[in-house]
């Protein structure tokens, strides 16, 4: 399950110990301006206890959606309208979704050890991996075409082609428990390793580098190309990283001491954006300046995963408020 419900405080004395591996960059964070930006939330109405968890902008001008507490599939139109498919069961887990390159919506089924495909009329096919006990978690479109997947049980990343061929590849550190995928601006897929501290990546050919995160138990979460590189976010740091194509580390602290990033998107504004569980949506620019939007009582609620979808907006999941969110960025 893509939730790292780590709670930590984090010492002057942690901090240092990091600053000798990686670049860190002073962060502004600065709260959303009254009037600018919006947050606006949508209950899912069709399921009770659905759990959205990945998201993503579907080929339909919709918004696309795990129901990782009910099995199911969630849609979800610009104006909050929710409908919803089941998958075969309910207990099938659907984690991340992405749209694949023939206008269906792929996921992963992480308790049933499968990837899902879905047509925006609804129609279901699933595919089971060839070995049990995978545990699929986050998926991508790479460069190639097909889907590429992490396996967290299985420390496998996964590759499907459209026709339904499975071919996986091991992660080299041990019980590394790779989470989330992302195509690179350099051809190749990466993904975090959220027990193994480290960022992977995977050519498309299935050649597979490591990088690892100074400070022990970072628990890299959500990645996503960004400027300058690959950007994640470290819940364990309590910051969003930068890893640019040659390897190199960029640190940014995050406002708040109880974070804990998860989520991480690109914007239709171009900058990157991340959930933190806690209660808040963030934008961080190449230089390090955050803002943040706070979600009414948010704490509770556990924003989660991100998409940029209709209305140049930036959508997110409430993992346990049964919502999706919209923030809204108004032009000036």
């Amino acid at each position: 399950m893509p939730v790292n419900p780590r709670r930590r405080t984090r010492t002057r004395r942690a901090a240092a110990a990091w600053a000798g591996a990686l670049v860190a960059v002073a962060v502004t964070a600065v709260p959303a301006r009254a009037g600018t930006e919006t947050v606006t939330e949508y209950p899912v109405t069709t399921t009770a206890g659905a759990a959205p968890a990945g998201i993503t902008g579907g080929p339909d001008g919709a918004l696309w959606f795990a129901e990782h507490g009910a099995g199911r599939i969630g849609r979800m139109a610009a104006d909050g309208t929710v409908t919803d498919f089941p998958t075969s069961g309910p207990d099938t887990g659907p984690a991340e979704i992405v749209q694949g390159p023939d206008r269906a919506l792929w996921f992963t089924e992480t308790a049933a050890g499968r990837i899902g495909r879905i047509t925006t009329g609804g129609r279901l096919t699933e595919f089971p991996l060839p070995r049990a006990g995978g545990g699929p978690t986050g998926i991508t479109l790479g460069p190639d075409l097909a889907l590429w997947f992490t396996e967290a049980s299985g420390n496998r990343i996964g590759r499907i082609t459209a026709s339904g061929g499975i071919t996986e590849y091991p992660v080299p550190t041990p019980d590394a428990s790779p989470h989330s995928i992302a195509a690179g601006g350099d051809g190749a897929l990466w993904f975090t390793e959220l027990s193994g501290g480290k960022v992977g990546r995977i050519t498309t050919g299935g050649r597979v580098s490591e990088f690892p995160l100074p400070g022990g138990a970072s628990f890299p979460g959500g990645i996503v190309a960004g400027p300058g590189g690959m950007w994640l976010t470290a819940s364990g740091l309590g910051a969003a990283v930068r890893i640019d194509y040659t390897g190199r580390l960029t640190r940014f602290p995050l406002p708040g001491q109880d974070g804990l990033p998860g989520g991480i998107t690109r914007g239709p504004d171009g900058l990157v954006w991340y959930a933190d569980q806690t209660g808040r949506i963030g934008r961080i620019t190449a230089t390090g300046a955050v803002t943040t939007f706070p979600v009414p009582d948010g704490g509770e609620k556990l924003p989660l995963g991100l998409a940029s979808g209709p209305g140049r907006a930036v959508w997110f999941t409430e993992l346990l408020g049964n919502a999706v969110g919209r923030v809204r960025v108004r032009a000036g």
